[in-house]
């Protein structure tokens, strides 16, 4: 086991332990209605599902997109979901596909914030990402209301976030992407619901979802990191198409001794999830966060606190000598593009995302481009950068993101900063306007109708009253 898997994941050999675990969720996910989620929790889920409206309009033009296209073209056939951006209508299965790629594509989707202190820098999952994609599409296509989707969507990303909270931290320590691993049982939740499954038939549909869950954190860095996002997504509804024609498969894929969690984590705490599915809902605590800049989650209290330093001492590029920045050495683990030479590569990358704020003053899509990593500017600002680990944020503790930034001028003066934090978090969230502002942006990268971004906004903002997710498919549609 590894040295850092707390020793109360321990593995489930008995297969007493945990018993029901999955028909619990089952019934967890067909009971709940839309009139049982607390408003606060549906007004924080519909900024994360703008959010991800506006990042799957972006993921169209992006390159990964363009690819999707193409492969739909050639094995999708017709349909009636959107592919956001787009004019092409496929099956569900297909949309769910392109648009959870497109979601993820640039790093700019929301992120689940842990529970439990011991967990890698405090994040679990992504989990808009592979359960929006299947519920739009299952609404879309059945021509159900916005508080259908809701309540979809809601159930799905609880299912997701505590299996994620449940499993070993091994689980991703050893290599294993959550939001693709965890993120397919969202997708079954909310297209299982949506189709008016009965318990044993959603449980079959969870057991299939399980098996195909996969995803894999080498591929960080590369295109393949949302392909798992897309294809979470689209195994969930895949589940559902087999269960509902009747396929078997265990009823307990969750808590068996070979199931999902001894497999893929050699354990779980069976207290972070048994009696946890909607007490409390993980929008409200601990928490989602919206990001602020399109680049992995860990560099955001670094970028936050980067920002607000140029701003308060009116620091120029021209005028740094050298910039520290420390953290944990599990962040490390995760920014590993040093010297990135692409846009992807620079998402996960600390020294370029320092190196673009003192350069550029922004850090938003139009910045992470393969030509804005290649300038020279950035390149040699990028070796002025020196990330390392840092003995006070590895104090700090895992469960937060504490970086420590040193920003030594050529006049002798050093500037400072901490924060554990980044902007958008539940401790600095932001407003719906706020992500408003960010839809726009994605929008017009994707050189999106204004008259239609305004549409979606206003649809979203009051999507408890919509009566037919039809007509917000089209304003999201070419």
């Amino acid at each position: 086991m590894d040295q850092r898997t707390p020793t109360h994941f321990t593995p489930q050999n008995d297969p007493s332990v945990g018993e029901g675990l999955t028909a619990e969720v089952a019934a967890f996910v067909l009971d709940t209605g839309y009139d049982a989620i607390p408003s606060q929790v549906v007004d924080l889920a519909k900024k994360s599902i703008l959010d991800g409206f506006g990042l799957a309009l972006s993921g169209s033009v992006a390159a990964s997109g363009r690819y999707v296209q193409r492969h739909l073209k050639d094995v999708a056939g017709a349909g009636s979901a959107i592919v956001i951006g787009t004019d092409i209508k496929v099956p569900s299965r297909f949309a769910a596909f392109a648009n959870g790629v497109g979601i993820h594509a640039d790093d700019y989707d929301d992120t689940q914030l842990a529970v439990a202190h011991d967990r890698v820098y405090g994040l679990l999952t992504h989990p808009t990402a592979p359960c929006l994609p299947a519920a739009f599409a299952e609404t879309e296509t059945r021509s159900l209301s916005g508080r259908d989707l809701l309540a979809a969507y809601l159930v799905g990303v609880d299912v997701e976030c505590k299996i994620a909270e449940a499993i070993s931290p091994r689980h991703y320590q050893h290599g294993f992407h959550a939001t693709a691993t965890c993120g397919t049982f969202a997708a079954a939740s909310a297209a299982g619901k949506l189709r008016g499954f009965d318990q044993e038939t959603l449980q079959r549909a969870l057991s299939i979802a399980g098996s195909q869950s996969a995803g894999l954190r080498e591929n960080f860095g590369t295109m393949t990191k949302p392909f798992h996002a897309g294809r979470s997504s689209e195994s969930g509804i895949v589940a559902c198409d087999f269960a509902e024609m009747g396929w078997s498969a265990t009823d307990k894929i969750l808590e068996a001794p070979r199931g999902f969690f001894q497999a893929h984590g050699g354990g779980y705490d069976l207290n972070a999830i048994r009696g946890k599915l909607g007490a409390p809902w993980s929008f409200a605590d601990p928490g989602i966060s919206i990001k602020p800049h399109p680049s992995g989650s860990l560099t955001h209290p670094g970028m936050t606190e980067m920002l607000a330093l140029i701003a308060a001492h009116g620091i120029k590029a021209e005028d740094v000598e050298r910039v520290d920045v420390g953290t944990n050495h599990n962040m490390q683990n995760a920014l590993i593009h040093r010297r990135p030479r692409n846009e992807l590569q620079a998402k996960f990358s600390m020294e370029f995302c320092m190196a673009i704020l003192l350069l550029d003053g922004r850090a938003n899509l139009p910045e992470f481009t393969d030509e804005t990593v290649l300038r020279d500017d950035v390149r040699a600002m990028i070796e002025r950068v020196h990330f390392a680990v840092h003995p006070e944020a590895e104090a700090a503790g895992y469960a937060k993101m504490t970086t420590l930034i040193d920003i030594h001028m050529k006049d002798g003066r050093t500037i400072s900063g901490r924060a554990d934090f980044g902007k958008g978090s539940p401790a600095n969230p932001m407003s719906y306007e706020e992500v408003a502002d960010k839809f726009r942006g994605c929008a017009e990268f994707a050189e999106w109708p204004k008259e239609k971004s305004e549409t979606i906004i206003d649809m979203v903002a009051t999507l408890e009253e919509a009566t037919d997710m039809g007509k917000l498919a089209a304003a999201l549609a070419a």
